[in-house]
């Protein structure tokens, strides 16, 4: 992600070197450059590729002695697969409305997979993608505890089940469900804010699932407020927003993994014309249009 406080350049790259080495030993292309997941360096030091795949739109962090990989690629690709199939069945695809089958995903590839790429990004010095990264992975061990038959949280018998009717009361059980998620609401929109000077695909990744936990949130509410139609709808409508998140969490992770040394095209992500690398970028035009 964008290195906000020490920006590079691409004419710097130009004049120094004329093409930045790449992954791999590989040399890099201005239309590389432009690609803010290229795996760029200068030969005057080692800086943090642009915003997506990096995960960094807070402070600088030199990548000159790091010896770990890019661990933010491998955290969007947990989140999103889970991500995937959680919406799919709050869409109610091909009939399926029982979510137990994300629990595997949930504590395997979403949960400790991402965790761990969240503390492989502190380890790399990178604030936001630990943050993120991690709490997302312990959103979905939480989610998939949750449904989890054995720990018996929202079943029968459970903590939120009638004394009357030993089966779950709706007026607890979709309440704490929406305590839940409108916590996560909060959060997400946290980070949103963090992403207003990033890239148009970062900033979407984060928008849309801001609003999926809001939908859900809200669902869950309506459920307990036995408006039955309109909590299927903003289920629904969480699944829809969900799957965009998903998807846009694929498009930043393939734009993160993805340079010259291993794909034939580079994806954009189309940085904010108010960003650092955005103003950048016309200051860059502009000169070269004078010349």
């Amino acid at each position: 992600m964008a290195d906000l406080n020490h920006p590079g350049s691409e004419k710097e790259i130009g004049q120094t070197t004329g093409a930045a080495p790449g992954v791999n030993g590989s040399h890099a292309t201005a239309r590389d450059y432009h690609n803010p997941m290229a795996h760029i360096h200068s030969n005057q030091e080692a800086r943090l590729p642009a915003f997506g795949g990096e995960f960094q739109p807070g402070l600088y962090r030199s990548v000159e002695a790091r010896k770990f990989a890019n661990p933010a690629p491998l955290g969007l690709s947990a989140f999103a697969l889970t991500t995937f199939v959680l919406s799919a069945v709050n869409l109610g695809a091909r009939g399926v409305s029982a979510p137990n089958v994300v629990v595997p995903l949930a504590l395997g590839y979403g949960g400790v997979v991402q965790l761990l790429a969240g503390m492989w990004e502190m380890a790399v010095g990178n604030t936001f993608g630990a943050t993120a990264l991690s709490s997302y992975g312990g959103f979905w061990i939480a989610y998939g505890i949750l449904l989890t038959p054995n720990w018996n949280i929202l079943g029968p018998n459970g903590p939120y089940a009638s004394p009357a009717t030993q089966a779950i009361d709706p007026k607890m059980g979709e309440s704490a469900v929406g305590f839940f998620l409108t916590g996560w609401f909060i959060f997400t929109t946290i980070l949103l804010l963090c992403t207003l000077r990033s890239t148009v695909m970062f900033f979407l990744l984060f928008f849309t699932l801001d609003l999926a936990f809001l939908m859900l949130a809200c669902g869950a509410y309506a459920n307990d407020n036995n408006a039955m139609d309109a909590s299927k709808k903003l289920t629904q409508a969480g699944g829809g927003f969900g799957m965009l998140a998903a998807f846009l969490a694929w498009y930043n992770a393939f734009a993160g993994i993805a340079d010259s040394s291993n794909s034939f095209f580079l994806i954009p992500v189309f940085h904010f014309p108010w960003s650092e690398k955005g103003r950048e970028i016309r200051v860059n035009k502009s000169e070269r249009d004078t010349v």
